[in-house]
């Protein structure tokens, strides 16, 4: 397929197409099920149009523990088809749709009494039957149980009186943020018309049936029109808010979930394994990732604002603390790079207990010509969106094909492993160290090449970013280009993970990256300044909302910066 450009030009057509004809379905939420519900539905052949308020997975599906996984607990509430369900996603994501974006991570469960060790390995031994049950290669090895000695030896920064052995297993890790750009990017690749930051502000209706939506332009603040035979809400946490529009009650609520992550240098800890643990209230993860450890995650009611939850004091504090049971080298506050927040939606109803709501997900038809589909969790967007389809291919008029997806490749996806076996060639023909191209191609799979012509055509593209070496200069303008970034904070944020990788958040890094993108967004010397003191301002208000006692004052302080103004 190559490597499609998906810049400004190909949003303004996205959104003259939405304006000009009658889709087959039109997509409301570009997060993870939003993007995948187009990619399913224009593979079997629909016209679709996706359109999101904001970034492409600026929500949620951005901020989450970046894991792909079967869940562990969800067997100890004997949920097995939904293990099982996850599992088989696990394994199509590692080994056919996106080997390039996700990849398999050890974890290390300790153990702290003796007794534990049949309770817990029997479980852990189904969790890997249920993977092998399913058709193909599971694409990660097999768990295994491993002496106190034999821990500490994989995890020398475990204290060693905190557990008595342990057992190794497998999961898998996925960049969320770049995986549902490149979802979307796949959707567009195939035909679907896709634009950020595009709110619907209305539905269209005649007699009880919905025909469409009403849109604004949140840049340019035009207002137009979108029909279409079937519209999807996707749009996850405010699943509530988008049906309220319709004027309908609707037939399940979702409820939010705040998981709050910590980023810290991967020094602090010394390990060649992830841990996972117990709390009181939900489960510790210490996640490696890349030069860095992700640590979470909390599980809180939230009903406060949905666009920038934020992460207090406490969250902080809470993380911190459960880590350090662990560790024989506390954590501290200064060793924290980054902080980030999200929500989970959950179906509400099961439990005054977030933590023990229902990650299934519901498909619902509640008027005719719209259908709603929300909760579930990451690593089985692709079932979402198929049932999502299938729902609404029901109520037209032709016969539709089934769902493909699980064929279809993402950008990216296909000749990665050619490319991986070819990095050394690669890295000696870009002038560059073989490490800087492995670093390109897990981020980019076998797109490498077209972040690399654009060092080829420009040299001073193949220079790393000030304050944040690890990424190209030729990054960002592929970004803009490529990637549909249309503001800074979608390149520190998303498209890069600047913004929580590095101490300073990314404000050393943001007047170069806003240069590289000011000539293809067209942004004038007062625009371009704009951008960067919107992101400093946002970077001011979460690291003070970081410092307030609970979630009340930490949202108070994080609204201090308001969202980006529209481009003048």
């Amino acid at each position: 397929m190559g490597t499609p450009t998906f810049g400004p030009a190909e949003r303004a057509a996205a959104c003259s197409a939405l304006a000009g004809r009658e889709l087959d379905l039109l997509v409301v939420g570009a997060g993870i099920v939003g993007a995948g519900t187009a990619l399913d539905a224009v593979t079997r052949g629909l016209d679709v149009g996706l359109v999101d308020v904001r970034d492409f997975g600026a929500g949620t599906s951005s901020r989450s523990s970046k894991l792909i996984h079967g869940g562990l607990r969800y067997l100890e509430m004997l949920d097995f088809r939904l293990v099982r369900e996850a599992l088989l996603e696990r394994s199509l994501l590692l080994t056919e749709i996106a080997p390039h974006l996700v990849r398999p991570v050890p974890f290390l469960y300790p153990l702290t009494k003796h007794w534990e060790r049949p309770y817990v390995g029997a479980g852990i031994a189904l969790y890997d039957t249920l993977a092998a049950v399913a058709p193909g290669e599971t694409g990660v090895p097999r768990h295994r149980h491993l002496t106190r000695r034999q821990a500490l030896r994989a995890a020398p920064s475990l204290r060693s009186d905190a557990l008595v052995g342990a057992i190794q297993y497998w999961d898998a890790q996925v960049d969320d943020a770049r995986y549902v750009v490149n979802l979307v990017r796949t959707a567009a690749a195939y035909g679907a018309h896709c634009a950020s930051r595009v709110r619907v502000v209305g539905f269209l209706r005649e007699g009880e049936r919905v025909v469409g939506a009403r849109v604004r332009d949140t840049e340019s603040g035009l207002e137009w029109k979108v029909r279409a035979k079937q519209v999807v809400n996707a749009t996850g946490v405010w699943t509530d808010e988008t049906q309220a529009m319709v004027g309908e009650r609707g037939q399940f609520h979702v409820r939010a979930s705040k998981g709050v992550h910590l980023v810290v240098p991967r020094d602090r800890i010394h390990s060649s394994t992830g841990i996972i643990a117990r709390t009181a209230n939900s489960v510790l993860f210490i996640i490696p990732w890349k030069r860095h450890w992700i640590i979470g995650t909390t599980d809180t009611d939230w009903a406060l604002d949905k666009a920038h939850p934020a992460a207090s004091r406490g969250d902080i504090d809470y993380l911190l603390a459960e880590a350090n049971k662990w560790l024989t080298t506390p954590l501290q506050r200064a060793d924290v790079q980054g902080v980030y927040a999200g929500l989970r939606p959950l179906l509400s109803g099961e439990s005054e207990n977030t933590s023990a709501l229902s990650r299934e997900h519901v498909v619902a038809h509640p008027v005719p010509g719209l259908v709603v589909v929300a909760g579930g969790k990451y690593t089985t967007y692709r079932v979402m969106a198929r049932d999502a389809v299938d729902a609404a291919v029901h109520a037209l008029d032709e016969r539709v094909p089934p769902s493909c997806t699980e064929r279809i490749p993402l950008l990216g996806a296909a000749g990665y492993q050619a490319a991986w076996n070819s990095r050394e060639r690669i890295a000696t023909a870009a002038g560059l160290h073989v490490a800087r191209v492995e670093h390109l191609l897990r981020r980019y799979g076998s797109d490498v090449l077209s972040v690399l012509a654009l060092a080829d055509a420009d040299p001073s593209l193949a220079e790393p970013i000030g304050g944040a070496d690890e990424h190209l200069r030729a990054e960002v303008v592929h970004a803009v280009r490529y990637e549909g970034a249309r503001h800074l904070d979608d390149v520190l944020t998303r498209r890069t993970r600047i913004s929580v990788e590095t101490f300073d958040r990314g404000l050393s890094a943001a007047e170069e990256c806003a240069a590289l993108m000011a000539p293809d967004l067209g942004w004038t010397p007062e625009q371009t300044a704009v951008e960067v003191a919107y992101y400093a301002a946002r970077v001011a208000a979460e690291r003070e909302s970081q410092d307030q006692p609970d979630d009340h004052t930490a949202d108070a302080a994080r609204m201090g910066a308001p969202d980006i103004v529209p481009v003048r």
